[in-house]
């Protein structure tokens, strides 16, 4: 069931494909390179310069379990991070113990096991993609943003999206659609159900719910990444940011201190913590630092390299899912306003152990992150809109307590499993953190099913989770699971003329489609192991 190019004369394009997946994250790249090994056609839009999401665009460091290396992702991102240590050993000189290292990690931070740079992680994913690239089978579209979509029903008949320079539009005609934005943005313009926000206790009977009214506009913080080196005795301090009076002085009502400070929270206690640069412990430096120039041969790398995605630029003061144009752009501004007083703070007023004020050696690195204004090029955005899906993963299938030790909530319609705590940073309405314990866990076919919409499936955070439960849906491993496995059932249901519904509801499929995904290597179930 292929669908060939239609050529059209003038500035819009018509695209058809079996499959179109919006969205140039580690879902949908996870979900191009599944549907292209089904001899699927493909294209892939990606609205940034870079594919690759939180790895590269958002520069944040895989966030993983403590089992990585030996099991709990699918084969495919195994291959992704076996990619970026062998690039690093095939281009880079590296230090005698850094070259024997067998789990070797470029930054040595504390956050991962494998801190790297976003261009890394590009390179390895081009390269993954290339074969299929050059064949034709996948087509990328970078720059571009899905503007509106024709529907019929319950089905979506294309995508249009647009060049975010030119204004060119294309209009892509596929059998199935891929929904793998960051904001879960093709939910409304496909009319397909969805949620934002926080669920109330009364709708979903999790412990950590609001009481009340349901809070569909209270969003987890969204963060603008920067990366930063040190040059000792340089002086590299960039222009007082315009809202820097604002952001210097801001100290939240639930916050211990300023949110300009040494002191922040402990997410799991709220207790206050107090964290300094590059002290000992609770080192900011060391956090997320995706090159520790130690591990290169001496002069390689005049300095580490860090990340700055911390507590001090988590941005809650609005929200850019849901509003106008013109408010998510100025919270999208104020967000980088926050983390560029950041910097311009840490360059002059933060208190140092020898009393002095400031480390105006820090430097913004552009370059790394592949901008003119040195922050990352997409933020980093924590929850979607959620699909209204057949069947909704909740704090009581995947918590520590409410499982007593046990596994989680098993599945029988399990595509793939993930491990993560459940991780809500503070939000738009002003709610502190949620940090608790979870079992390692499956993630159901059902939770990738809207209730209505036939042909268009979630392929990133988008999927049936609720404003708890997405605390620990979210990350990098699972958004690739998510996104393979949705890449697979595409190409499944066309191959077999079945809507994924059939799929899920009919035993002798889903265990034919389950070994499918068996056989591309994604773990269904996990081993016998405690909580995280």
């Amino acid at each position: 069931m292929g669908h060939h190019s239609i050529p059209n004369i003038g500035p819009h394009r018509e695209i058809g494909v079996d499959i179109a997946i919006i969205g140039g994250g580690l879902g949908g790249c996870a979900a191009a390179l599944a549907a292209a090994k089904a001899g699927k056609t493909v294209v892939l839009t990606e609205e940034t310069l870079w594919i690759g999401g939180q790895s590269t665009s958002q520069a944040v460091p895989p966030d993983e379990h403590p089992w990585i290396e030996k099991f709990g992702c699918t084969r495919s991102y195994r291959e992704f991070r076996n990619g970026i240590r062998h690039y690093y050993r095939r281009h880079f000189p590296l230090a005698p113990e850094a070259h024997q290292a067998v789990n070797f990690n470029p930054g040595n931070g504390s956050v991962s096991r494998l801190c790297h740079e976003p261009r890394a992680a590009l390179a390895v994913l081009q390269e993954m993609l290339a074969p299929y690239v050059h064949s034709g089978k996948i087509r990328l579209l970078l720059q571009r943003i899905p503007v509106k979509a024709d529907t019929d029903g319950d089905g979506v008949n294309s995508v249009t999206v647009r060049h975010t320079e030119s204004g060119q539009e294309e209009t892509i005609i596929a059998s199935y659609f891929l929904d793998a934005t960051e904001c879960g943005d093709l939910l409304p313009m496909t009319g397909t159900e969805y949620v934002t926000g926080a669920e109330s206790k009364n709708q979903t009977g999790e412990p950590h719910a609001v009481d009340g009214e349901p809070q569909p506009m209270d969003m987890q913080a969204f963060t603008h990444c920067f990366a930063l080196d040190y040059v000792e005795n340089g002086d590299h301090t960039i222009d007082k940011p315009k809202d820097y009076d604002f952001w210097s002085s801001y100290r939240p009502d639930f916050w211990p201190g300023k949110l300009l400070s040494w002191i922040g929270c402990q997410p799991h206690t709220l207790q206050p913590r107090e964290f300094g640069l590059f002290s000992e412990s609770a080192s900011l430096w060391r956090y997320r630092r995706i090159v520790d120039k130690r591990n290169f041969a001496p002069g390689t790398f005049e300095s580490d390299i860090t990340i700055v995605n911390w507590q001090q630029n988590d941005y809650w003061l609005g929200s850019i899912i849901d509003v106008s144009e013109e408010e998510k752009v100025r919270h999208l501004n104020n967000a980088k306003q926050l983390s560029l007083s950041l910097l311009y703070w840490l360059q002059t007023e933060a208190p140092r152990p020898d009393g002095k004020l400031g480390y105006p050696g820090l430097r913004l690195r552009k370059d790394v992150v592949g901008t003119d204004d040195g922050l990352a090029m997409y933020p980093y955005i924590r929850e979607s809109r959620r699909i209204k899906a057949e069947f909704t993963v909740l704090e009581q299938h995947v918590s520590a307590d409410a499982h007593s030790g046990g596994p989680a909530e098993p599945f029988h319609d399990s595509v793939g499993i993930g491990c993560y705590r459940i991780d809500l940073h503070p939000s738009v309405g002003n709610r502190h953190y949620i940090d608790i314990s979870c079992l390692p866990f499956q993630i159901p076919l059902g939770s990738l099913i809207p209730i209505r919409t036939k042909n268009l499936l979630p392929a990133c955070k988008n999927l049936g989770v609720t404003h708890i439960t997405n605390g620990c849906y979210r990350l990098h491993p699972v958004e690739w699971n998510i996104g393979e496995a949705a890449g697979f059932l595409a190409s499944y249901c066309i191959d077999r003329k079945r809507t994924p519904h059939e799929v899920r509801n009919d035993d002798t499929a889903l265990n034919d489609f389950q070994h499918m995904l068996t056989k591309a290597g994604i773990e269904l179930a996990w081993p016998q192991i405690g909580a995280m």
